[in-house]
């Protein structure tokens, strides 16, 4: 049976009722449905899903989040396929469309992460399960309490360096965090920056993300040359995704927000 649902994108799509072989092309979304219990029906996913540890290795890898192998997505004869509008491309949502349902989640924000939870237990017929777990979820993030009035930009990217915008899930965490993000107005989501305009920017916290780009301790004296009145702080990217992720980063991100 099948029936016929709007996506976070307005999007027309018609899902099985109770789908049995799930791809996920988005880290975030592959975690969440092994928290939702759905190990068994996840037949797909990209290299970079690599959570939860162990248990994800046994199943089959169909790509990136901006590039799929179509004949390993096809021969895995999917009954849904799950996306995510920031990380995966509107051309591979076309493409994969022709071979199952895509269903595209959205999250620019901590509300739009819970929305994800409550959305997938829903369309995987485990809306018991994701309440519990947003319930966990919200739980978590209730302990995060930062001093206000405190300047902080979370840097993903070296050459060019390029940090987070407005309207995204790292914003807004930031914000509940107590930071002001200076970089909330630029165009871009994740904006390229100068070395003026990180030092122009006042700021008192840098954080520098173990993920996309790999920021380890040798980039630390990089940024302390320009800015030698910010504290310069490496911080677990991962505890940045939504998700269930979120269980275990409210603790890391209170922490952080109380230094």
């Amino acid at each position: 049976m099948t029936y016929e649902v709007t996506d976070h994108l307005d999007r027309k799509v018609v899902l099985p009722k109770s789908p049995k072989r799930i791809i996920s092309i988005c880290p975030a979304i592959t975690e969440t449905l092994f928290s939702l219990g759905l190990e068994k029906e996840v037949v797909g996913r990209t290299k970079y899903c690599i959570f939860p540890q162990h248990t994800i290795e046994t199943v089959p890898i169909v790509g990136g989040t901006k590039e799929v192998n179509l004949s390993k997505v096809r021969d895995l004869q999917p009954d849904l396929i799950f996306a995510e509008k920031e990380e995966n491309t509107e051309e591979m949502v076309n493409e994969l469309e022709k071979i199952a349902p895509v269903f595209v989640l959205e999250v620019k924000s901590i509300q739009d992460a819970y929305r994800l939870i409550t959305t997938l237990g829903e369309v995987t017929a485990t809306p018991e399960t994701a309440n519990l777990l947003l319930a966990s979820c919200q739980k978590s993030f209730q302990s995060i309490e930062g001093r206000v009035n405190r300047k902080a930009a979370y840097i993903i990217w070296r050459k060019p360096y390029m940090v987070v915008g407005g309207s995204t899930y790292i914003n807004d965490v930031l914000h509940v965090m107590g930071y002001q993000n200076p970089f909330t107005n630029e165009e871009s989501r994740y904006p390229e920056v100068t070395r003026e305009q990180l030092a122009n920017a006042k700021l008192d916290k840098l954080f520098l993300a173990s993920e996309p780009f790999p920021f380890k301790e040798k980039h630390l004296g990089e940024f302390q040359a320009f800015l030698p009145n910010t504290e310069i702080i490496l911080v677990d990217g991962e505890m940045f995704w939504y998700g269930s992720r979120m269980l275990v980063a409210g603790e890391y991100l209170a922490e952080l927000a109380s230094n």
